[in-house]
C-alpha cells in the first residue's frame, strides 16, 4: 500500500510539472487575455473569430522597431477550440522605408483545422503577401481570411513609418 501511494505521488508530481507553465509563460497568457479583452473592447467585429476559427494565437506584446533594416519579436499563446494548447514566439525580419519603433498586439486566426496544424508543425511563415488588419476604433471592413488565415494588429504605443517587405516565423511549444 506504502509503494502504490508513492508510485501515486510521484505520478501527480510529474504530471503537474510537465503541464505547468513557467512564470514566464504565466505572464504571457495573462497579458494575452488581456490583449483579447483589449481587441474586442477596441472592435466588436473581431469577436466572433475568436469563437469560430479553428484555432488562434495571440501576441500580446510585439516590439519593433527599424531603420531601413528592421524586426520585430514577441511571444505569445496558441489556442485550438478555445483552449490554451502551447506557446509560440515571432520573429520578423523587413528591409525598406522604415524608421522608428512600436509595440503592437498581434493575432493570427486560423481558418482550418489545415492551416492551425501548418503552424503547429513549426514550418510556418508569414510572407508580404499577407497583410495585416490593423484595428483601429469602431468597426473595420477588411475582416476576413486570405488563405485560411486572418493577421490582426493594433499598436500599443510608439511611432513607426513603415513601407517595407516582411516576412514573419513563427516556433510553436505545446503543453506537456
Amino acid at each position: 500500500m506504502k509503494i502504490l501511494k508513492t508510485c501515486l505521488a510521484v505520478f501527480l508530481m510529474i504530471t503537474m510539472t510537465a503541464t505547468s507553465q513557467t512564470e514566464k509563460d504565466k505572464k504571457i497568457i495573462n497579458d494575452a487575455e488581456a490583449a483579447k479583452t483589449e481587441l474586442i473592447k477596441m472592435n466588436s467585429d473581431i469577436s466572433p473569430f475568436f469563437s469560430t476559427s479553428s484555432g488562434y494565437v495571440i501576441f500580446p506584446n510585439v516590439g519593433k522597431g527599424g531603420l531601413i533594416i528592421g524586426g520585430a519579436s514577441g511571444n505569445g499563446v496558441v489556442y485550438e477550440d478555445g483552449m490554451k494548447i502551447g506557446m509560440a514566439d515571432l520573429k520578423k525580419l523587413s528591409v525598406g522605408l522604415q524608421a522608428g519603433g512600436q509595440a503592437v498586439i498581434e493575432v493570427i486566426f486560423f481558418e482550418t483545422d489545415d492551416a492551425l496544424s501548418d503552424f503547429k508543425e513549426g514550418n510556418y511563415e508569414l510572407s508580404a503577401e499577407i497583410s495585416a488588419v490593423v484595428l483601429d476604433k469602431g468597426k473595420s471592413k477588411n475582416l476576413d481570411y486570405s488563405d485560411g488565415v486572418l493577421v490582426v494588429t493594433m499598436t500599443k504605443g510608439g511611432l513607426m513609418a513603415d513601407i517595407s517587405v516582411v516576412g514573419q516565423k513563427f516556433d510553436f511549444t505545446a503543453f506537456k
